[in-house]
């Protein structure tokens, strides 16, 4: 049994896909000819039909030239010199086909490579892609590679990074473990708005385990076991199954209000990553989208997302949501959001660097094109804007001032564009202090937990050693939460959460008596979240809010919350 964080509440029972690159020992060996071109031939065969597959999955994600690079890499798949060098090697030499792959690829990659050609250097990169994949099916070692999941499995992993978990197909892919990891890792982020278990954070998994071996998943306790016994299987089956229970009994609260026992109305509103995660806040009842992580357009992508491709992710979004508000978030690429094909500067400490809105005020010309698709698309729906990473008045001013002119090269243009309201990210503590004076100059503000409490305790949230210090209870994360609460309703503005806290069932009543206005969660929180808004009192959760900005620990609030929901 292996403890770790419940990162994505659910229990599953299934099997491991092992997710870790095989290293290829490739050595010479005397074999007899025709058995190994056999193999070759099986190789290609199967090299083939992978690239097929995922060129199918791709359709409709990529462009027609990003697509391309399939037909390329099939193109070396049948190459007849490529494969005829192979073969030869192998007749003549009496040696084993992947060492003759091996040696063929090498040399046609360093030919390539060697070429003053732009285009021709790329075909390098193909063919190694390629010759890796015939090696692996020939040595009969598993590829790891989400898009081609086709049964249910639970992914065992070192780490999943964004792209990964965005690749995810909830259809077959029923959970996930790693190694390391917090719950506001983003492939625990990522796992929550699919609503896919997740336990981050359980040591040494990998080593432990095979391709197909049975695995326990209970993230609601962070448990891991691997090949369980059947008394085991059972007692989490009927877990599984109690879990689900539960999760049907709250969905008769899809259509209800937000509401407390003394009629105070918050908005619970979902998190989402992509247009398709629309259909999980929608299905939870969720009244808005408090976050559209855009990011994801651009990590999902081999170059930078046009202005047409970005316009119709926001207008589906915003289609789909029926005038409910989406808060879209600009481009929060930098500290461990990178872009392949966006070089970042190697910083000591990326997380206080060169990221977010700060990139975005130096590379205009992306910022331009994402604020014009926004734009365009405010015609069909509710639109909120969000900068993230605001720490100065100055900050927020350039940015709206980029998008005013662009508004006004749009309508030059002849195109027309709708209302919409501007906001900040508040995740800086700088921002939380002069929350007074943005709310002077912004239609709205919605606070980051998971990075304010991580500048605030001067604690980085992906290290394992100083995990303790991630402390949303602590008292002085309150004060600060309750300075950008107060500073907003002071000139009217509303005030929303986008961080993890925002659905946590500790942290909804002190959230609650603190004034906030707009809970945004994992669509998955959001039944869970209304039921105990609707079964408290704002009165009485006002009254234990003020307590817990004296006390002086993160215990003593989580036992103040404890023992004002047991009433």
């Amino acid at each position: 049994m292996y403890k770790g964080i419940a990162a994505s509440s659910g229990v599953v029972v299934s099997k491991v896909y092992k997710l870790e690159h095989p290293v290829l020992h490739i050595e010479r060996k005397t074999s007899d000819p025709e058995s190994e071109i056999s193999k070759l031939s099986i190789a290609l065969e199967k090299t083939q039909r992978d690239i097929e597959t995922i060129q199918k999955k791709a359709v409709g994600k990529l462009t027609d030239e990003e697509l391309a690079i399939f037909d390329a890499h099939l193109m070396v798949t049948q190459d007849p010199e490529f494969i005829g060098q192979i073969e030869e090697m192998i007749k003549s030499e009496g040696i084993n086909a992947e060492f003759a792959v091996n040696e063929v690829g090498g040399m046609f990659i360093s030919m390539f490579e060697a070429m003053d050609d732009a285009y021709f250097k790329e075909r390098a990169a193909d063919i190694k892609d390629v010759t890796y994949r015939i090696k692996c099916h020939i040595c009969n070692v598993m590829i790891p590679n989400l898009a081609l999941i086709d049964e249910e499995v639970v992914i065992v992993a070192h780490d999943l990074t964004p792209s990964d978990t965005a690749q995810l197909n909830k259809a077959f892919t029923k959970g996930f473990a790693t190694e390391i990891g917090g719950r506001t890792s983003h492939s625990a982020i990522m796992a929550r708005s699919l609503e896919i278990p997740a336990v981050v954070g359980a040591g040494d998994l990998l080593s432990k385990c095979d391709h197909g071996d049975s695995i326990i998943l209970d993230a609601l306790d962070g448990v891991v076991i691997i090949k369980p016994t059947e008394e085991e299987i059972r007692h989490y089956t009927n877990k599984a199954n109690r879990f689900a229970e539960m999760k049907q009994s709250l969905k008769v609260l899809k259509d209800a209000e937000s509401v407390t026992t003394d009629g105070h109305h918050v908005e619970l509103v979902g998190n989402i990553g992509t247009p398709n995660d629309v259909v999980g806040v929608l299905n939870n009842g969720g009244e808005g989208v408090g976050l559209y992580r855009t990011e994801f357009l651009y990590m999902d992508a081999t170059a930078l997302p046009t202005e047409e491709e970005q316009f119709e992710a926001y207008k589906t979004v915003l289609e789909r949501m029926k005038n409910k508000p989406v808060v879209v978030r600009t481009l929060d690429i930098g500290g461990d959001k990178e872009l392949s094909y966006l070089p970042f500067p190697k910083e000591m400490n990326p997380f206080l660097g060169y990221r977010a809105i700060r990139l975005c005020l130096d590379r205009t010309d992306i910022f331009r094109t994402q604020l014009r698709a926004l734009l365009r698309a405010s015609l069909y729906g509710n639109l909120c804007i969000m900068f993230p990473m605001i720490a100065t008045l100055k900050e927020f001013r350039d940015a709206k001032a980029i998008i005013e002119d662009e508004k006004e090269n749009l309508i030059y243009e002849g195109h027309k564009v709708g209302k919409y309201q501007l906001g900040i990210m508040v995740e800086i503590p700088a921002a939380a202090v002069l929350a007074d004076q943005f709310a002077k100059e912004v239609d709205f503000m919605s606070i980051g937990t998971n990075d304010l409490i991580q500048y605030s305790m001067a604690a980085d949230r992906m290290s394992e050693k100083v995990a303790y210090l991630y402390q949303p209870y602590n008292p002085s994360l309150l004060r600060l939460i309750k300075m950008t609460i107060d500073g907003g309703h002071k000139e009217g503005k509303w005030v929303g959460m986008c961080g993890e806290m925002a659905g946590e069932e500790l942290a909804v009543p002190v959230l609650l008596g603190l004034g906030l206005d707009e809970f945004s969660m994992s669509a998955s929180s959001i039944l869970g979240a209304r039921k105990m808004v609707r079964e408290l009192s704002f009165a009485e959760m006002k009254v234990m809010a003020e307590k817990a900005l004296t006390l002086g620990t993160a215990e003593e609030v989580i036992e103040l919350i404890k023992k004002s929901i047991a009433k």
